[in-house]
């Protein structure tokens, strides 16, 4: 259970929107704070001085949404958080938590020049402001999270099944055998079965094709020593430091130089090809369509 739960925390997910967005993501919390605000009014919300309830949580708005800018645009500094392509919803959890702690920040400081004076250094009045944030300021990136988790590729397919061999297709094709760091698995394969293998912490995750149908199946190791064990198959190439693709099932590339992103039948996720790697994969991949 405890390597399932890792395995989901760790798979590859798309950014949430207000974090890869953070402009648009600003508006966003703008509007839907405000609107949340007057609806409900959170916490025997009120006025402040000489300003209306509205007014008063239109400003209160406002900054907690630039709080929320501020945050993401920091933790877009740090190279954990800088990078979409390796994304995971572990850190989709950590960043938000990370951003709406900073909304309730935000929150508590300008309480300091909106608010009428009243001895406001205490934990309580800090943990009154965050607790507001957490409950407002998480809905919207709840959203955006909850629609990724519904549109994640192959949520029907068997994840965390045990591995097992795959259905031998009617051509009459040797058959691969992976082993795992753990004694008592294995993994048994056909070379046209095979789209692509991810690096997902200390597994290995096979996307495999049979027919119609597109399955997951998961192995203890690492890419690196997946990728000797692949040696002998010229079709498959390393594309990335966390993938290995089968070059005749790639249907489309897209980018540059700097990098290409690689397009497969019934994927919705793109495969990246690492800088490094461009032109080795230009010498060894034809498209479909030449």
């Amino acid at each position: 259970m405890e390597s399932r739960i890792y395995i989901w925390l760790n798979r590859r997910f798309p950014q949430n929107y207000i974090l890869k967005y953070p402009l648009r993501g600003f508006l966003i919390l703008v509007l839907f704070t405000f609107l949340f605000a007057l609806i409900y009014q959170p916490l025997r919300s009120h006025g402040t001085g000489n300003l209306t309830y509205g007014e008063t949580m239109a400003i209160y708005s406002v900054v907690a949404a630039l709080g929320a800018t501020l945050c993401i645009w920091l933790l877009k500094v740090f190279r954990y958080f800088s990078g979409i392509e390796e994304w995971t919803l572990f850190k989709e959890l950590v960043a938000i938590f990370l951003v709406v702690l900073g909304m309730g920040v935000s929150i508590y400081l300008f309480a300091f020049v909106i608010e009428p004076a009243a001895p406001r250094w205490n934990l309580a009045t800090f943990w009154n402001s965050v607790k507001s944030a957490f409950l407002v300021g998480i809905l919207p990136f709840s959203f955006f999270t909850i629609i990724h988790l519904n549109q994640l590729p192959g949520r029907k397919s068997s994840l965390y099944g045990s591995p097992t061999e795959t259905s031998k297709p009617e051509t009459t094709e040797e058959q691969i055998e992976i082993e795992s760091k753990l004694k008592k698995e294995k993994l048994a394969f056909y070379p046209s079965q095979f789209l692509y293998a991810e690096a997902d912490g200390n597994y290995v995750v096979f996307y495999l094709q049979d027919e119609k149908e597109i399955r997951k199946k998961i192995i203890r190791n690492s890419i690196g020593q997946i990728e000797e064990q692949l040696a002998n198959q010229p079709r498959f190439f390393r594309t990335h430091r966390s993938f290995i693709v089968h070059l005749d099932k790639v249907f489309q590339k897209q980018g540059n130089a700097s990098g290409y992103r690689l397009k497969f039948h019934g994927v919705k996720d793109e495969i990246p090809v690492s800088r490094q790697n461009t032109a080795r994969f230009d010498e060894v991949w034809k498209s479909p369509n030449e």
